[in-house]
């Protein structure tokens, strides 16, 4: 009896999870193949989400998906670990210590044998080897980044009322993340100003710097324009053309000037995981991302896909590669899951074809904008206020659904509105 197919899925993301979802679903619980999904976290989050949650307006706890119990229901295995390398040769993949927080090793270096990789790391913000940046400021890339910030965030309010001292925040990268996370914090405030102290959101102040010479800058200028405006309508301000040369303790530093700051955010830039610039000899970019073909497989080892922000992919016929988004990696996993099983049968792969459906951006409850891409009735179109907000929410209850099917999801939802009404609508401790 032949030993089942080995498909190794390396990072939980976007991407990861949901791939291990359908493969496990189609191939794992009948027994054609063994699915494992790595993954240096016990959960998932949707990294868009990622900012709420260094807020404290979200309920980590309640949107948070525990792999080992998600991997039991569809039929695939969950190893702990962080991937470290890989060896083509052997068909390996490397994974690191598990240590905990104080350093101790909990489990030893291991390896796992693959028949079949899909490399689905992520991405990380990019310091450019900014000077200080890595000391001195925060990233949230990750749900324990996040979670860290959002403890030290609360340390700082609380200084900031015992002190009646402003509270000095400057953020780095006016992307989606930068932009989405300002406008949390005051939300933040504004909501932290109704339990006993209201004057907690006018000691918030809060810089938004970009390097280039507009915010959103992968979103049409109109949209742009608008968003600083509420930026700056709620009290922010915001530097453009602002190029950041290195950063210590006090702040930001800038054409000759420092910024100061008690808080310091880095949400600029994207790259890969540094390990993979030099990766078992697979081709990448300056960003450390794969090179892949149309059909999601490295240039250098059929064996070996990449899909989301840790690959590269320009379509024929486009000077750019694909962008780093949820989309992207939403689409190029459900293609992998539809053809994937073909592929292992002996069967030709098709290209991978992506539909922009547009993007979207919230700025907390103060605003919402979106593009409404090539796709569809209203092709390039621009919507805002309610009904960016609502497309923006459904993008998160489709990504649920894609994991936990329709029923979980509602069920899902009534609970959070339920916990709405009963718990606060931040984190308090």
């Amino acid at each position: 009896m032949s030993q089942p197919v080995r498909i190794v899925i390396a990072g939980g993301g976007i991407a990861g999870i949901l791939l291990a979802t359908r493969l496990g679903d189609q191939l794992g619980r009948s027994g054609r193949a063994a699915v494992t999904l790595i993954d240096k976290s016990p959960t998932h989050i949707w990294k868009p989400m990622l900012h709420t949650i260094a807020a404290g307006t979200r309920d980590v706890q309640q949107q948070q998906v525990i792999h080992v119990a998600h991997a039991r229901e569809h039929g695939f295995t969950y190893l702990p670990g962080e991937v470290r390398g890989l060896d083509r040769e052997r068909r390996r993949v490397e994974l690191g210590e598990i240590r905990t927080q104080e350093g101790a090793v909990i489990v030893d270096s291991r390896t796992a044998e693959y028949d079949v990789l899909v490399m689905s790391l992520g991405s990380r913000a990019n310091d450019f080897g900014v000077p200080g940046v890595r000391s001195h400021c925060h990233f949230i890339d990750s749900q324990r980044q996040a979670e860290n910030f959002n403890v030290v965030l609360r340390n700082h309010i609380l200084r900031s009322a015992a002190k009646d001292e402003a509270l000095r925040v400057a953020i780095v990268g006016a992307g989606a993340t930068g932009v989405e996370l300002s406008a949390e914090l005051s939300r933040l405030l504004e909501v932290a100003s109704q339990y006993g102290d209201p004057s907690m959101r006018g000691r918030l102040s809060l810089t938004l710097l970009e390097a280039g010479p507009r915010v959103l800058p992968s979103f049409p200028p109109e949209i742009s324009a608008s968003s600083q405006q509420q930026l700056e309508r709620i009290g922010f301000r915001v530097m453009t053309s602002t190029q950041v040369t290195s950063a210590d303790a006090r702040g930001f530093y800038h054409n000759d000037s420092l910024l100061e700051a008690d808080l310091m955010v880095w949400a600029a830039g994207v790259k890969a995981a540094d390990f993979m610039g030099n990766l078992a000899g697979l081709e990448t970019n300056r960003s450390n991302q794969l090179i892949v073909e149309a059909t999601l497989q490295t240039t250098r080892d059929e064996h070996v896909f990449a899909v989301g922000d840790c690959a590269s992919l320009t379509p024929e016929g486009h000077d750019r590669a694909l962008p780093p988004t949820a989309q992207v990696a939403t689409q190029q996993a459900e293609h992998l899951a539809r053809h994937l099983p073909r592929w292992i049968e002996g069967k030709a792969l098709p290209e991978f074809v992506f539909r922009d459906y547009g993007s979207l951006v919230s700025l907390s409850d103060y605003a919402a904008f979106g593009t409404l891409g090539r796709f569809g009735l209203f092709k390039g179109g621009v919507i805002r206020g309610q009904a960016a907000h609502l497309g923006h929410a459904l993008l998160y209850r489709r990504h649920q659904r894609a994991l936990h099917g329709f029923g979980k999801t509602t069920l899902m939802w009534v609970a959070e509105q339920v916990n709405g009404l009963v718990h606060p609508k931040i984190r308090l401790a």
